[in-house]
């Protein structure tokens, strides 16, 4: 299906075409298959009424009319062997792709690419920011919606080249290199609370000043990142390997963020008041950029044949991480750069088997050590003083994963599998002179084991099914209370301390269950469904009553095919998920966090004719997040008066219709021509940008924004063209 583009200048897909011309020469002995498709489409709806119909496929919201330029290029020759395929999708437009093999089977094969994607920001933005986009913007503070709308956009180009080449018919060598352009700007911001023990001179807002604030600074992009990847593979009669090669590069030109910000700014109900010397100074401090790194693995990987019914795989893995770019200024202890380093040791060993016909075995091990090589020096403050107290902390861990499973056939109709899993994730020591504020404790050592079992029943000679079940276990060590910079403190869970804490959810004693049921049925050939039910419960069970306490999810499928005839064929599906997260915070909310995403689709072919072809489909989404909440029995009467008067979070809900339609009329053996109808309607509420009507305003008065209700209509005519 041709998709509908924007318009763009021919100039760089004529330069593609002229360079298929120079490689693909015309006088090979096998005719050249090439299909051309280019057309036109027309949009009835501009600007933000599209905005996320756009957000993916790189077209103009201004523009009402889109060219469409695709091309299929094929070419075998006899004499030489050489085999030549080349493909062009969105030629004219801003998502183009070029893809090129160029191969000798059994000899070599080159293989490139390029492709480009764009991405428009779907919220519109209206600000008075000056230098937007850059690294050094300059805040300007508005009315709200009285600035300029700003359309965030950014683009990414890819370029990739590979190379196999068949040595021996035992050895085989592969080289791939990409490399990807990142550009344009995307939403980002900071914000400070002036009232800090940090700054005693540093206080919160007044009837006269502004004590804190936030602001919508764009993050400038223009990053390129590279891999390079080479594999040398040998093969003998019962063991074949392969040393490989794997390199990550990335280079980021924008190190920092430095805005400036002077003056007044908007306090919570709309007031402009100035912003005191103190809150100024923090939010014209430099904000770091992601940094430039690079990353570089070795590894030897392969399988060997014991026997016949016998087969062994193994890995090992050598690699290391590092983050050397300079800080945008030197730290308080006068450092440059970070200097971080990571290296990882990975061994990895399976085994299967097949002993008897009716019964299959499989075992595998994996250990990874990762170990932290950056250097630890002091970066933070202390809440008193404001003098440098804690350092960094090394992350360092080791994780062993262990997996058998076991299958017997009990007759043509019946097969069982059980298996067990096993997981221990040590966390090493934990670095004395660092601090982990805002996090109650820490555990060195957790441990999960899984027991899984699964039954699969041919009931028929067009149905069978399968019901698996699983059920796991995690804990850990003792907990590990933080002594501010003086190590930590192996502490009971009846510490209490620990009373009103919360604990990390990835950290706490775990009973996670999971059931699914599967069903396939073809009662005949013109009729086929696939049927899935899956339900899943996590219990959580840390020292404390707080935090996150269960979750549970539900999940229902069923998709099936339906032809009419031998020219009409009906399709559809249907899926329905939940998702609740029950947590509660002491002297706070108790919340029952639930996500419910339904979906349905109808789709047909037919081919009323010979010439034509038509089909279609009607799909529609809903999904809604709903936050029950209450209070805990320790809350404030302001917490109560507040969910009184407010009711709580609202739901936050998208739902969308789209209809697609095509038609296809061939108009000899060479040539046809398509239509292509869409229809898209949208509605989105997410109250972290709007509530009633009224959009969030950053500090400056900059709003960020989005239509709440959209559509799109779009009609593209296609002319098709073969050449043999």
């Amino acid at each position: 299906m041709i998709r509908p583009h924007s318009m763009f200048t021919f100039q760089r897909t004529a330069l593609a075409l002229a360079a298929c011309a120079a490689l693909f020469p015309a006088h090979a002995q096998s005719p050249a298959e090439t299909t051309i498709a280019g057309g036109l489409g027309v949009f009835a709806d501009k600007g933000a009424e599209r905005a996320l119909f756009n957000q993916y496929r790189g077209i103009d919201k201004d523009n009402s009319v889109a060219a469409m330029l695709d091309i299929d290029y094929s070419l075998r020759q006899d004499e030489t062997g050489d085999w030549v395929d080349f493909q062009g999708y969105d030629l004219l437009g801003d998502t183009r792709e070029l893809n090129l093999v160029w191969k000798k089977p059994g000899e070599w094969k080159l293989t490139a690419e390029y492709g480009e994607l764009v991405r428009n920001e779907p919220n519109q933005v209206n600000t008075g920011l000056l230098n937007l986009g850059s690294t050094t913007p300059v805040v300007v503070a508005l009315p709200a919606g009285t600035g300029a709308n700003v359309d965030l956009q950014t683009k990414r180009t890819k370029l990739g080249v590979g190379y196999t080449k068949i040595i021996s018919p035992r050895m085989q060598l592969a080289v791939d290199l990409k490399t990807e352009k990142k550009e344009g700007s995307r939403l980002f911001g900071i914000g400070f609370n002036c009232a800090t023990a940090l700054d005693p001179a540093c206080l919160g807002g007044t009837a006269t000043s502004i004590g804190w604030a936030s602001l919508m600074l764009p993050e400038p992009i223009d990053a390129n990142h590279s891999q390079l990847e080479a594999r040398l593979s040998y093969a003998l009669e019962k063991l074949r390997f392969s040393v490989g090669y794997y390199g990550s590069f990335y280079r980021n030109d924008n190190t920092s963020l430095n805005p400036s910000v002077s003056g007044s700014l908007y306090d919570p109900v709309g007031t402009l008041l100035p912003a005191s010397a103190s809150l100024l100074g923090y939010l014209n401090q430099s904000v770091a950029l992601s940094p430039d790194n690079q990353a570089h693995q070795l590894d030897l990987s392969g399988n060997y044949d014991f026997t016949d019914k016998t087969r062994a795989n193994f890995k090992l893995a050598y690699s290391t991480a590092s983050q050397d770019d300079g800080f945008s200024s030197p730290s308080r202890t006068g450092l440059t750069n970070l200097d971080g380093e990571v290296k990882t040791k990975l061994v990895q060993f399976g085994i299967s088997s097949r002993p008897m016909p009716k019964l299959s075995l499989l075992a595998n091990v994996r250990y990874q050590d990762k170990d932290d090589k950056t250097p630890i020096a002091y970066y933070n403050l202390d809440s008193v003083g404001g003098s440098l107290a804690y350092t960094n902390r090394s992350l360092s861990n080791r994780k062993t994963a262990a997996k058998m499973q076991a299958g017997w056939q009990f007759n043509p109709d019946y097969r069982g599998t059980v298996g067990v899993d096993y997981e221990a994730i040590d966390r090493g020591e934990f670095t004395a002179t660092s601090a982990i504020a805002g996090t109650s404790a820490l555990r060195q050592e957790t441990n999960e084991t899984t027991v899984r079992a699964e039954l699969r029943r041919r009931m028929s000679e067009n149905m069978s099914g399968a019901i698996s079940l699983s059920s796991s276990e995690r804990d850990g060590s003792g907990w590990l209370k933080d002594n501010a910079g003086l190590g930590v403190t192996e502490v009971s869970a009846n510490d209490p301390s620990f009373a009103t804490a919360v604990f990390m959810p990835t950290l706490a004693d775990r009973q996670r269950d999971k059931v699914k049921l599967q069903a396939d049925w073809t009662p005949n050939k013109d009729l086929s469904l696939q049927f899935s039910a899956e339900h899943g419960t996590d219990e959580y069970d840390t020292p404390s009553v707080y935090g996150l306490r269960d979750t549970r999810m539900n999940q229902l499928n069923l998709d099936w095919a339906y032809a009419l005839s031998s020219r009409w064929a009906l399709n559809g599906y249907l899926s329905r998920g939940q998702q609740t997260f029950n947590q509660t915070r002491y002297a706070g909310y108790v919340m029952s966090f639930e996500n419910t995403s339904a979906s349905i689709g109808l789709g047909f072919t037919g081919k009323p004719t010979s010439q034509l072809q038509v089909g279609g489909t009607l799909s529609y989404v809903d999904d809604t997040s709903e936050y029950t909440q209450g209070l805990d029995s320790s809350a404030s009467a302001y917490s109560a008066a507040s969910l009184a008067a407010s009711g709580g979070l609202p739901d936050i809900t998208f739902r969308q219709t789209a209809l697609k339609l095509f038609g296809s009329y061939a108009l000899d053996k060479k040539s046809a021509v398509r239509v292509d109808l869409i229809y898209q309607k949208s509605s989105y509420n997410d109250w972290a940008w709007s509530y009633n009507g009224v959009p969030y305003r950053y500090s400056d008065g900059t709003t960020v924004t989005q239509n709440a209700d959209q559509s799109v209509s779009y009609i593209g005519v296609t002319y098709i063209y073969e050449l043999k």
